[in-house]
């Protein structure tokens, strides 16, 4: 069996830990000076990525797990003043957020700037550092930033998880609101409904009917499908790449039988579980079967049901279409990825 493997460390990282922020007069003044002394190359270089001892891959948690209401410290407000949103649509995590805010119609209300997917030693770079990607775009927050994680070290300097995307940011507390997506898409489902036109407020992601049926679908789908690609191409040992790639496609024939003859995943309606999916089936044959070595068979080829599916979303919903730049999507993880090396397993 032919596998993939990295050159990675043996232990995981440890939980970021959460200290007071210093005065805001001294924050520009301390990330500057931070990022130029202190390494923190260990949370930026995916080449540096840690597994664990039996060459598994583990995925840290995300850090800022904070939530919009009208009576909480992050507050919805009518227009692009408060909120903003740092995306690589090449990523599936961010695309989910970019998909939920089509839908629900709130690009007056978050706008969002793009990161190039050429993700070097110092993670993922903003146009100023990156100048060869045209889709990119500069920091309009806090212009001199080069890379995404100049945004984590303002929100908190002694930070120490990976700078990932998506970054759901607010302009007026200048800090991080959430950087996990499947918070976030939740945030965008209901947060501004009362600002937003009744037909848009009126589209559920995440209807009270079928919240049961979508988290447990949303549980072992996230493990074993849109995290278990990611775990078979930085397994580290074959014994953890045969348990990734096996239960990866154990899932695929799971999923294929529940969309035999439907349109969505849960019920007769459009549903987070349908957008969490999307975005890994939508890379898996372009990127998945041959970067990661998740070959046993391919999407368009193995699996009728998904294909159908997934191109019934991308064809017909405009929000899903919009979000799924392919050319975007190969040269992420075709550039950024060189550290993952093909051997032959035993």
């Amino acid at each position: 069996m032919i596998m993939r493997q990295l050159s990675i460390h043996s232990k995981p990282l440890t939980t970021p830990s959460s200290s007071p922020r210093p005065s805001s007069h001294s924050l520009l003044h301390h990330i500057r000076t931070m990022t130029s002394t202190k390494d923190v190359s260990g949370q930026s270089d995916i080449g540096k990525l840690r597994a664990e001892s039996d060459g598994s891959f583990k995925r840290a948690p995300s850090s800022f797990r904070n939530f919009i209401s009208n009576d909480g410290k992050f507050q919805p407000e009518k227009g692009k003043l408060r909120k903003h949103i740092y995306f690589v649509d090449k990523l599936t995590w961010a695309t989910r957020t970019l998909i939920t805010r089509k839908l629900k119609g709130l690009e007056d209300f978050i706008p969002f700037s793009a990161v190039s997917p050429h993700m070097g030693a110092q993670g993922w770079p903003f146009k100023n550092a990156d100048p060869s990607w045209e889709d990119a775009d500069n920091d309009p927050e806090h212009p001199n930033f080069q890379h995404v994680k100049d945004l984590y070290l303002l929100a908190d300097p002694n930070y120490g998880g990976r700078f990932t995307v998506p970054v759901l940011w607010d302009k007026k507390l200048n800090t991080v609101v959430n950087n996990e997506s499947s918070e976030i898409i939740r945030i965008f489902n209901t947060a501004f409904n009362h600002l937003i036109p009744a037909d848009k407020a009126a589209i559920d992601i995440y209807p009270e009917a079928h919240r049961q049926e979508i988290d447990s679908i949303n549980e072992w789908v996230y493990d074993t499908v849109n995290n278990g690609v990611y775990k078979s191409g930085f397994a580290q040992s074959q014994s953890a790449y045969e348990n990734a790639v096996y239960a990866l496609f154990k899932s695929l024939d799971r999923i294929e039988e529940i969309l035999k003859g439907k349109d969505y995943l849960v019920g007769n309606t459009l549903t987070e579980a349908d957008i969490r999916l999307f975005v890994t089936t939508t890379r898996f044959d372009p990127v998945y079967v041959g970067h990661f070595k998740c070959n046993l068979r391919d999407i368009r080829h193995g699996y009728p049901n998904i294909n159908l599916w997934m191109r019934k979303l991308y064809w017909i919903n405009d929000a899903f279409k919009s979000s799924t730049k392919f050319d975007h999507i190969k040269e992420h993880y075709y550039w950024s990825q060189t550290m993952v090396r093909y051997v032959v397993g035993s």
